[in-house]
């Protein structure tokens, strides 16, 4: 299992834990966004938040390419890196 595919498998844990709560997706999703930003900050500094917002404009405005980041990040081969 690669790393991304452990981390939504982890999402998928912090669902079922919200049960039948309302919003229970955008809430996990939440709580690893949180996570994830408190990372970028303790390792990386400014760089980090700069490296959070790159994501964030890739999904805003180039989706396609968020999407084929994402797909290759769930791959197991070496040669499907498009990062």
């Amino acid at each position: 299992m690669t790393p991304m595919e452990k981390t939504e498998a982890f999402f998928d844990e912090l669902v079922a834990h919200y049960g039948e709560g309302e919003e229970r997706e955008i809430r996990a999703a939440a709580k690893l966004m949180l996570v994830a930003l408190a990372k970028f900050k303790e390792h990386s500094g400014p760089r980090g938040i700069d490296l959070a917002d790159e994501y964030l404009n890739l999904l805003k405005y180039d989706p396609e390419k968020f999407e084929r980041i994402m797909q290759s990040n769930r791959s197991h081969g070496d040669d499907n890196w498009l990062a």
